[in-house]
């Protein structure tokens, strides 16, 4: 049952869009500007920097808010299965952020709630995902290549750890199904991520600049023009 909260607890957190609301603010959809993603990404292309950091931060900050509340609540109750309840919680703020009910469950792709998971675990996720994250980014500047690598890289250091007793005195049984937890979440980030996966074999994933201008954003309430569809989805 204390999964279940923990779930619940997750997505009821996951669920608080900020691309949308922050978009919303800016007079504009984000859901029908460049590629129609509710992540920091569009939100970064849509509307600049700015946007884009501050998107970033309100999804990192939803995930680590419900863990840090699972956290106070469950954690002195199941010390053992303490990272366990942290992971479940975090799917469900993944699920709330991916799959929003009120916005016809088309919401982000959860790397930035992701990012929540990573600064709410050990020092040397933190050190590993950052790394996994911004090396592809500053040199390739592919956002979607950081974005599955820290996945990836996450899921083998989990299980790495786990079976060299880091999460001890956890037990075997819990042990697996925390890694089966954290294969689900790389399974739908990559799923999530799908047509990125598609235009990358094919060299046509676009590159992200940190300084490039929002492009073919025009604010409706000046403009009276709706930002063009982008027809290749983005990260994020």
């Amino acid at each position: 049952m204390v999964r279940i909260w923990c779930i619940l607890i997750g997505y009821v957190f996951g669920l608080f869009q900020t691309a949308f609301f922050y978009g919303k603010l800016n007079g504009i959809d984000i859901r029908t500007a460049g590629s129609g993603n509710a992540g920091t990404t569009n939100a970064l292309r849509v509307l600049g920097p700015k946007a884009g950091l501050i998107v970033m931060i309100g999804d990192i900050a939803k995930t680590m808010i419900a863990i840090g509340i699972v956290k106070v609540v469950f954690g002195p109750q199941y010390p053992d299965i303490r990272y366990l309840l942290v992971l479940y919680t975090a799917a469900g703020a993944i699920l709330g952020h991916n799959y929003p009910f009120y916005m016809g469950f088309k919401g982000g792709k959860g790397i930035a709630c992701t990012g929540g998971l990573v600064f709410s675990s050990h020092w040397s996720f933190i050190v590993v995902g950052l790394l996994a994250f911004f090396i592809p980014f500053f040199t390739i500047h592919i956002v979607s290549v950081g974005s599955l690598l820290v996945y990836f890289l996450y899921v083998v250091q989990l299980i790495i750890m786990g079976e060299t007793g880091f999460f001890d005195p956890m037990p075997q049984a819990d042990r697996i199904e925390m890694y089966c937890v954290a294969i689900f979440l790389m399974a739908m980030a990559y799923w999530r991520h799908r047509t990125n996966i598609v235009n990358l074999i094919h060299g046509k994933e676009r590159k992200t600049y940190l300084v490039k201008k929002p492009d073919g954003y025009q604010n409706p309430t000046h403009s009276g023009v709706e930002p063009e569809k982008e027809t290749v989805k983005e990260n994020q």
